[in-house]
């Protein structure tokens, strides 16, 4: 009785078979994210702008698996990744839109080309990715939109203004397109989030080629302890596990919603 209790209370919680496309996929957050949607038994079509973990993950799937490149700035690069998760494997239900840059610098000292980066890959990209996947989504009957905010998005940090700008504009558009694609049966909703401790988020204790010494490490999980309430920085998986619950149906009820998982960063701002 209680192991059938069980299976009927996860079954929910199932993205077997689902068809999902990941960007940002070589590493972080987007690589987290494919390797769990694979494991819960989704077909992956994995991408990223450079080479990456998504490639190994790829050649050791079976073909559930498939690695991607595509730079997401370009609609039509987008356009020609949905078709390839639609080619291979017959429609699209999940998109992931978790590729990201981040540059830092004094909001009235940043350059033009870091400002244009920013907005094209963390603003633009997203937009490129709703509207892709919605096309699909529509034909197929609905799906899932998930798009990767930042807390960036909601408290101010210094020198992230622009960076903090374009995933408080990801907020909006989540809300806005959850509105506009409800009756498609598509539902858009966000994750922001907080301190991760990925190449990227973590870019203050690593060196350049992204290694990180002992040292580094302690100094960075010393930062964490002093100012988030759970004391812990974040992990790739901890977001790729708010990603499964939004791409399956135990969130069938959520569409225009944020979810913060950031050891209480908000709490304390």
């Amino acid at each position: 009785m209680s192991q059938a209790f069980s299976n009927e209370a996860l079954r929910g919680f199932s993205v077997e078979r689902r068809v999902a496309v990941v960007t940002g996929a070589a590493r972080g957050i987007g690589l987290g994210v494919a390797e769990l949607l694979a494991e819960a038994g989704a077909l992956v079509v994995a991408a990223d702008v450079i080479a990456g973990g998504h490639e190994a993950l790829a050649e050791k799937s079976d073909g559930r698996v498939v690695a991607a490149r595509a730079d997401v700035s370009k609609r039509a690069e987008f356009d020609a990744l949905v078709d390839t998760a639609v080619q291979r494997f017959g429609k699209l239900d999940v998109l992931a839109n978790v590729a990201g840059v981040l540059r830092v610098a004094p909001t009235l000292e940043i350059s033009e080309e870091d400002i244009d980066l920013l907005l094209g890959v963390n603003l633009k990209g997203v937009v490129n990715g709703c509207r892709s996947a919605a096309r699909a989504m529509t034909k197929s009957g609905g799906g899932a939109i998930v798009n990767i905010a930042s807390s960036a998005g909601y408290q101010a940090y210094p020198h992230y203004g622009i960076y903090g700008a374009t995933k408080a504009a990801v907020v909006s558009l989540t809300r806005t397109l959850a509105l506009e694609l409800a009756k498609s049966g598509i539902r858009v909703n966000a994750i922001a989030p907080g301190m991760i401790d990925t190449q990227m988020a973590g870019r203050r204790y690593r060196n350049a080629d992204g290694s990180q010494t002992p040292e580094q490490r302690a100094a960075m999980l010393a930062d964490t302890k002093e100012r988030l309430p759970l004391g812990i920085p974040g992990e790739p998986r901890d977001i790729a596990q708010a990603v499964l619950y939004l791409a399956s149906d135990a969130s069938r009820y959520m569409t225009g919603q944020v979810l913060h998982p950031n050891g209480g960063q908000l709490m304390v701002s």
